[in-house]
């Protein structure tokens, strides 16, 4: 039976010669990551149902980042659970303060995932590691506990939608305006429990940052993964990260997809997603009238240095227009490190942002940037919600790092070009 690369990497991990779309497997894992929000309802249930052992202590991971440094005694509580946790076990992958990175940033940038990979989560946009042509995916509290003692976790294999992507990205447009766009045209649901499996001429044209950006938020498709065919830029990133051998596994010529969407990136422009879900898709062109009050640049969608960099370009030599709020976070400490070395915080201070550690804070309503009621944002976030990062009467615009810094300078939202070419 020919498979696709999911399919593919999910009968190696379930000890199978194939699997089809809808059978229900018990596949091992190469990972098992929680943060501070689900890994203390994980351990919760770990304890309750009497496991005394992790599978393997380099394998379950641990990220503090959604709270941390700690906001509040509640989320002090929280992170004290899962340190302690991690010392009971001897936890290998246990980042706290001074370490942590946004988990879904870090985890590539340490290379604790590689092509070929199986992994769960327990947080949703784990599928970001697809980007690296793993199998990743979100999974519920309860899950990531019994996968930390077992090593094990049980799937209904996903039927896959191809997504034939050919062409070149235009100036100023990134992954995030690919995926914007492409949620757009197929909605929030259109590839639910449904694999979004990438290939095609145009992805060489795509760096690994746009990747991430992508299968970040393939869930936002309703998506079960979203994954990359394991190229040279793949291929590039991993090496001197990964220290161990790994497999890419690549799709038949003649495997099966429900759907195949056929992504043009040269007719992609700059996307802005308004409230209240990421399909409400529009031009960045289009923003002109729509004052914001805020701009957020960071998150697990877009932290990482491409994301600083592409917003320092457009802040450089320029200031963040009065009574507006901008709020930019670098993904991970060496993220943090880089941009102080290229010049890019000075660029940020000097526009009149502040430059906070990483953290998943404002993303979640969390803290670090929490929308008072009527307040608008332009976030490169991954989600909008009503009441997302903050009262259910604020709205959040999804965006780029170029066109969220862009709106920052004018107060409304901009595309890049209109004031980089002013």
């Amino acid at each position: 039976m020919s498979m696709t690369m999911t399919q593919k990497i999910l009968a190696h991990h379930a000890g199978l010669s194939e699997v089809r779309p809808g059978q229900l497997i018990r596949a091992k894992l190469d990972m098992v990551l929680g943060n501070d929000i689900t890994s203390p309802v994980a351990i919760n249930e770990f304890e309750k149902a009497g496991f005394d052992q992790v599978f393997d202590k380099s394998r379950v991971v641990m990220i503090m980042d959604h709270f941390a440094p700690n906001k509040d005694i509640k989320a002090a509580t929280q992170c004290k659970q899962c340190r302690t946790f991690a010392r009971r076990f001897d936890l290998e992958n246990y980042y706290d303060v001074g370490r942590m990175g946004i988990e879904h940033a870090l985890v590539p940038e340490k290379g604790l995932i590689a092509p070929g990979e199986a992994c769960i989560g327990a947080d949703s946009h784990t599928c970001t590691y697809g980007a690296l042509g793993a199998f990743s995916t979100g999974v519920g509290s309860t899950d990531m506990a019994a996968a930390m003692a077992t090593g094990e976790t049980w799937f209904k294999v996903p039927a896959a939608i191809r997504v034939h992507v050919t062409g070149a990205l235009r100036p100023y447009v990134s992954g995030k305006d690919v995926i914007l766009h492409l949620i757009g045209r197929i909605g929030v649901d259109g590839a639910l429990y449904r694999s979004l499996e990438f290939s095609g001429p145009g992805l060489k044209n795509l760096t690994i940052y746009d990747r991430l950006t992508i299968s970040n938020m393939a869930i936002e498709a309703g998506a079960k993964n979203g994954i990359f065919a394991v190229d040279d830029v793949t291929r590039a990133y991993v090496e001197g990260r990964v220290n161990r051998p790994w497999t890419a596994f690549e799709a038949d010529e003649d495997a099966e997809y429900e759907q195949t969407i056929e992504l043009n990136l040269d007719e992609i422009d700059c996307t802005v997603a308004y409230p209240h879900l990421p399909e409400n898709a529009h031009s960045a062109s289009e923003g002109g009238d729509i004052a914001i009050d805020q701009v957020v640049i960071g998150s697990c969608t877009n932290g990482q240095i491409a994301d600083m960099a592409a917003a320092a370009a457009v802040l450089k030599g320029r200031k963040v227009a009065p009574g507006l709020r901008a709020i930019v976070i670098p993904a991970t400490p060496a993220v943090y490190r880089q941009c102080m070395q290229e010049g890019y915080t000075d660029i940020f201070l000097d526009a009149g942002c502040i430059v906070s550690t990483p953290t998943c804070g404002p993303c979640l309503g969390g803290y670090m940037g929490i929308l008072a009621a009527g307040e608008r944002c332009v976030s490169t976030t991954n989600r909008n919600f009503v009441g997302r990062m903050g009262h259910v009467e604020s709205e959040v615009y999804l965006a780029s790092p170029a066109v969220a810094a862009a709106s920052a300078v004018t107060g409304h939202i901009t595309h890049p070009k209109e004031v980089m070419e002013a």
